[in-house]
Order: structure tokens, then sequence, then C-alpha cells
């Protein structure tokens, strides 16, 4: 009698977690019908209600977080996230609203979200605390010079390696050792609220994106401060932005 697979988990190789991250780029750049607006839109309405692009950036992390901490809403979005490879429903939803934030952020700065160059950058941002790690184990420099110009020397060929491996290390954090059971949905590592994201850590990587795309700085992977954190909750969000 044939051993049949255990369809309950699945090993991702850092070929395949490449893969899952680009299919949910596209998906976060060009929105969800009826649910999310693609990111020019979502960072020309923040830019058209604030004065400057850092206001803009911060109000949009400030009503981002607190729809991600909304009951249910990450899984609501499960259903209109689907990918060729099969992984939990949660995975790819919170992937999907931590980029969207991100690649929102960076075009509200001024960059092209379509570069491959700003895509690996977002890529690198969603990877949060491990940011500098992954620019140091892949040898990309990133002290006097900002990471932009650094990855702008890299070819293309080795930018998809570079997000073959950021994709691998972002998802196998969910599981063990390169295994994502499929079984069951699995929460973020340091405690979900609401509909399943960790607010700690997409404030962490809302901090990376700021510091990178609108200041321009090496983002250091740290935790928000108590006066990032009370300067954020200070910016009037409007009822309409909360709905973006």
């Amino acid at each position: 009698m044939t051993k049949q697979k255990d369809v309950r988990s699945a090993e991702i190789d850092e070929t395949t977690a490449g893969k899952i991250l680009d299919e949910i780029y596209a998906k976060a750049l060009d929105g969800i019908p009826k649910v999310s607006k693609s990111v020019d839109k979502l960072a020309d309405d923040y830019l058209s209600k604030h004065e400057s692009p850092e206001k803009a950036a911060k109000a949009l992390v400030k009503s981002q977080i607190a729809k991600c901490a909304a009951s249910g809403f990450i899984t609501g979005l499960g259903g209109y996230i689907t990918l060729p490879v099969a992984i939990p429903a949660n995975i790819g939803s919170v992937a999907y609203v931590q980029m969207r934030m991100i690649a929102a952020i960076a075009r509200i700065g001024g960059y092209d979200v379509e570069s491959d160059q700003v895509q690996t950058m977002i890529y690198m941002c969603l990877t949060g605390a491990a940011v500098t790690d992954v620019a140091r184990e892949l040898g990309i420099k990133v002290g006097k010079k900002s990471l932009e110009a650094a990855i702008k020397k890299i070819p293309g060929a080795a930018l998809v390696k570079i997000n073959q491996k950021i994709g691998f290390r972002f998802i196998t954090k969910f599981g063990e050792k390169g295994i994502v059971n499929l079984g069951k949905m699995i929460p973020l590592a340091g405690g979900v609220i609401g509909g399943g994201v960790d607010v700690l850590s997409t404030s962490v990587i809302a901090k990376n994106a700021i510091r990178m795309f609108i200041s321009n700085e090496n983002p250091d992977g740290s935790e928000p401060t108590e006066e990032e954190v009370e300067e954020i909750k200070a910016i009037e969000v409007s009822e309409e932005e909360m709905l973006l």
C-alpha cells in the first residue's frame, strides 16, 4: 500500500518562498477589488491629506496598525489572497497587509515601487529586525552609503536570489526548519491580537520603512521608542483614512 503524503505540511525552499513573496507583492501593489485600493491610490490619498511625506507616512502607519488590530480583518482577507503555492491563509494575509503598508510608504517617499531594487528594499523591511543582518549576510554594505545605492549595484539575477532568501526567512519564521504547517493557522511570534497581526512586529516594520524611504537612513530594526509611538498617536487621522 502506497503511503500517502501528509497534506498538513509542506517543505518551503528558497525558490518557492521567493515566488510566494513575488505573488503577494503584485497583489499588494494592485490592491483587491472592492476590498483595498492600489498602493498608488493609497499613497496619493494620504499625501493629499497631510502637509509633508513624513506626516502622511506616519498617518498611514497609525491607520493601518489600527486596522490590523481590528478583529476579523486579517481573517477576512484570506479568501482573496489566493496563491499558486498552498500556505496558511493568515501568513499570506499578514504578508499582504504589511507589504502593502511598506510599499505605500515607499511610494509616499517618492520611490518607484515597480523597480526591482525598491522591491528588494521593501522585502528587507518586511523581515523587521533582520534588515541589517540580511544585508550583512548577503554582502551588502550598509555603512555611509544608502541601502538604495548599495542595492542598485547588485545585478538583477543576484536580486532574485536575495529576494528568495528574504522570502524564505519571512515565511519559515511561522514554522520550524523550513516546514510550514498547513493544517492550522500559525500566529506570528510574539503573540497576535484581533485578526492575526502582531502589532509590535508591524510597528518595527513600519519604523524600518519610514527610516528607509522617508528619512533615507539605514534601518536598524529597533523597536519604536515611546516618543516615536506617542508622535504617531498624536497625528490626526480622519475617519475616511481609517477606511483606506
